[in-house]
């Protein structure tokens, strides 16, 4: 089905292109054509010279699965998965390591030192070296409310919005390769939770900033959490950097939105309920 991209967020209020131009298939033809030609009269000698090596390097060897519409993962023979860490699972902080509970129970508090919910950017950082053991840094993109609470949507309330606050952010883990499995290393002082409510202190040419600055932080170098975590990766320094993505849907705009507001994509009633709640109003 063809996206409504009327009803999808515009931020864009410069003269340049918006992405559905530059990313139309006509263009990418285009441009494709160009480097291909722009390629050839650079490296044609070079590529000449490659194209005998093409096909002479060992094949990956694992015979492909069929195309299916079935609801279940599917991995070539010869290959297993296996569940690591799913939602829910404590992360392994020494006398704090709560048990998932399948009826949705577990409390907002219990959720801060478990996995989050709809895992995305995944980045391993081994420990000594080690290829068998090390951390897993790990984003959560959204929650699913339906599933997050034992009558889901039927009722709201500020702990069930604190719940949904924890089951964002960040995971980090210890794991290590046991008898041919991965699993969580539990206890470890290495575990940690970011959560849409986790203190964070701002650094670089933002902190101080005048747009960094609020009530709660006149300075404007401390905030509070992180959500919507998609993309990830390993800085060349060795941190994990995590990407945020649709922030703007968590928040109510109201009738009037600024330029900043209107820039960034804020609408008068967010996706989520959070800000229905004071404690969601007050983060």
């Amino acid at each position: 089905m063809a996206k409504d991209f009327d009803s999808m967020e515009d931020s864009n209020r410069s003269s340049n292109a918006d992405i559905h131009s530059v990313s139309d298939p006509a263009r990418r033809s285009v441009l494709q054509l160009s480097l291909g030609a722009a390629f050839g009269a650079l490296f044609g000698p070079l590529a000449a010279g490659c194209a005998g090596m093409a096909g002479s390097g060992p094949r990956l060897g694992f015979k492909g699965v069929p195309a299916t519409s079935a609801d279940t993962l599917v991995v070539p023979e010869g290959y297993v998965a296996s569940v690591i860490a799913p939602w829910g699972e404590p992360i392994g902080v020494a006398g704090n390591m709560p048990a998932w509970r399948p009826d949705a129970s577990n409390s907002a508090a219990e959720q801060e030192v478990q996995m989050g919910m709809h895992h995305d950017g995944i980045h391993f950082y081994p420990l000594e070296g080690s290829s068998t053991h090390g951390l897993l840094a790990m984003n959560h993109e959204y929650t699913d409310d339906g599933l997050l609470h034992t009558d889901g949507m039927k009722t709201w309330s500020a702990e069930k919005v604190r719940k949904a606050q924890a089951a964002h952010g960040v995971s980090v883990i210890e794991v290590e390769l046991k008898d041919g499995r991965w699993q969580i290393v539990r206890p470890s002082r290495l575990a940690r939770r970011f959560t849409a409510f986790t203190p964070m202190t701002v650094g670089g040419p933002a902190a101080g900033h005048a747009l960094m600055r609020t009530a709660a932080d006149p300075a404007g170098r401390t905030v509070l959490g992180t959500l919507n975590n998609c993309a990830s990766g390993k800085t060349p320094w060795g941190t994990y950097l995590t990407g945020e993505e649709n922030f703007a849907f968590y928040f109510d705009g109201g009738d009037k939105l600024d330029p900043h507001q209107q820039r960034w994509g804020l609408r008068k009633t967010g996706t989520y309920r959070w800000p229905s709640t004071t404690s969601a109003s007050t983060r």
